[in-house]
C-alpha cells in the first residue's frame, strides 16, 4: 500500500478489554477521545490515523456481531444511534466507517456460507473498505454494469488492475472489497488486503467537506489475488429488495449527528460571549430571548432529525427480520420510503441550521479559527450523495400512484 502517513503525536488513549457495546462507558470514552482533538485535526489538516488505531483496538467494527460471537451485540437501532453519536464528535470518522459497517451487515446475513469467514477478521478489530465506483461509468448506481477494473489470468496467476474513486474510508481500512470483472468476464467482488503490493491509496479527495475520509482514488496495479478471496454472488450491499437503504440512511444519521454538534456549539458560543449588541434584548447573551429562541430551534431540529433516523432504522430492522419471507418486499419498501423521507427533511433543515449557527456568534463565529464553517461544508458534502430532489420525486410518485421506489444502488 502506498500512502504517506501523517506524523502523529502520542497521547493517552482509552484501553479496551472487550468489544465496545452501544451506550457503554467504554463507548463514551472512545467518543470523548475522538472528540478531544477534532478542531485541532481540522486546523492542522490531519487525517485521523491515530484515532482509527484506537477504533481497531476497541473493536467498534464488531458492534453488530452477536455478543456470544465476540461482538457488541447491538440492535440495528442502537447501531444508528451510535452513528449519530460519532457524527456529532467527528463526521469524518463516522462516514469513514460506513462501508465497513455495511459490509458487516450484509455478511451477517450469509454468515453460514464461505463469506462468513471474514467475520473473524471483524471480530479481531479489522476494518473493511470499498472500491467500487469508477469515474468512467456512465450510469451512476446501476447494478450489474461492467467494470473497467478487472481480474485477469496471467502466467503468474490472477492479477487485479483498475482505478476506483470515492473510496471513503479506504485510507484506514485493513481490507478492501473490490468490484471488478472476473476472469470469465463476470461481475465479481474480491477482498484484497489494503497493504498488498500494488494497492495505491491516494489522498486526492478535494471535497469542500468531509476532507479527511480518504474519499479519493484507489488504484490496483497488477495486484495478486486468489479465487478463495472472491466473495459470493450478489452486491456489496447484500441480496435485498432495497439493498442500499442502510448506506443511505447511514449518511442521514451522520448529518443528524452534525446537527447535535451545531446545537452544542451554538450553546457554547452564547455561554462564552463576553459582549452583545447595544440593541440586543438583554445585557447578558444567555438571557437574550432572541438567542435563546435560536438555540431552542436548533435543539429542536437536532431532535427531529434523530427521531426521523430512528424511525427509519426501526423499519429497516423489521425488514431485515423478514428476510426470505413473503413480507420482505413490502417491509423493505416501507423502510426505503422512510429513509428517503428522512433524507429529504434532514438535508434541508441541517443546511439551514448550519447557517443559523452564525446568528448566535456574530463575528466571532465567522473567524476561521472557530472552524464552525466545517459543519455546513460537511453537511453539504454528505447531502450531495444522491440529491434530495430525486428522492422527493420518487416519494411523490409513490404517494400519488403507488409506484415503488427505484431498486438501484442509490435507493
Amino acid at each position: 500500500m502506498t500512502s504517506t502517513l501523517d506524523p502523529v503525536e502520542t497521547r493517552p488513549a482509552p484501553t479496551f478489554e472487550h468489544p465496545v457495546t452501544a451506550g457503554s462507558r467504554e463507548l463514551d470514552e472512545l467518543l470523548a477521545y475522538i472528540d478531544a482533538e477534532v478542531v485541532d485535526r481540522d486546523d492542522a489538516h490531519r487525517h485521523p490515523f491515530e484515532e482509527f488505531e484506537v477504533i481497531r483496538q476497541s473493536r467498534l467494527g464488531a458492534l453488530r456481531l452477536p455478543a456470544d460471537q465476540g461482538g457488541g451485540g447491538a440492535t440495528l437501532v442502537e447501531l444508528f444511534r451510535t452513528v449519530i453519536a460519532f457524527g456529532e464528535v467527528d463526521p469524518n470518522v463516522a462516514h469513514s466507517l460506513r462501508n465497513h459497517l455495511n459490509f458487516v451487515e450484509s455478511t451477517l446475513r450469509r454468515a453460514d456460507g464461505p463469506d462468513g469467514r471474514w467475520l473473524e477478521e471483524v471480530r479481531a478489530g479489522k476494518l473493511f473498505g470499498l472500491a467500487s465506483t469508477e469515474l468512467s461509468r456512465k450510469h451512476a448506481g446501476r447494478r450489474n454494469q461492467d467494470f473497467e477494473t478487472a481480474v485477469t489470468e496471467t502466467p503468474d496467476g490472477l492479477r487485479l488492475n483498475g482505478t476506483k474513486f470515492y473510496s471513503t474510508g479506504n485510507l484506514y481500512a485493513n481490507y478492501l472489497v473490490v468490484a471488478a470483472q472476473g476472469p470469465e468476464d463476470e461481475p465479481i467482488r474480491v477482498v484484497v488486503p489494503a497493504d498488498r503490493e500494488g494497492v495505491v491509496l491516494e489522498r486526492d479527495w478535494d471535497g469542500i467537506g468531509q476532507q479527511f475520509t480518504g474519499s479519493g482514488t484507489t488504484r490496483f496495479e497488477n495486484v495478486a489475488v486468489d479465487r478463495e478471496d472472491f466473495l459470493g454472488t450478489g452486491t456489496y450491499y447484500g441480496d435485498l429488495p432495497y439493498s442500499a437503504t442502510f448506506p443511505q440512511l447511514y449518511l442521514t444519521a451522520v448529518i443528524a449527528g452534525i446537527l447535535r454538534r451545531v446545537t452544542r456549539d451554538a450553546a457554547d458560543l452564547v455561554r462564552t460571549k463576553q459582549r452583545t449588541f447595544y440593541h440586543a434584548a438583554a445585557d447578558s447573551p444567555v438571557e437574550d430571548p432572541i438567542l435563546q429562541q435560536t438555540v431552542g430551534v436548533l435543539a429542536s431540529q437536532a431532535f427531529a432529525a434523530e427521531a426521523l433516523v430512528v424511525a427509519a432504522a426501526e423499519a429497516l430492522s423489521e425488514a431485515y427480520a423478514a428476510h426470505g419471507t413473503d413480507e420482505e418486499q413490502e417491509l423493505s419498501l416501507r423502510a426505503a420510503v422512510r429513509a428517503a423521507k428522512a433524507k429529504v427533511v434532514v438535508d434541508e433543515i441541517a443546511l439551514r441550521a448550519a447557517g443559523d449557527l452564525f446568528d448566535v456568534g456574530g463575528g466571532t463565529a465567522a473567524r476561521r479559527s472557530s472552524h464552525l464553517d466545517r459543519h455546513w461544508r460537511n453537511i453539504r458534502t454528505l447531502a450531495a450523495h444522491n440529491p434530495r430532489t430525486y428522492k422527493a420525486k420518487a416519494i411523490g410518485a409513490h404517494e400519488l400512484t403507488g409506484e415503488p421506489l427505484p431498486t438501484g444502488a442509490f435507493f
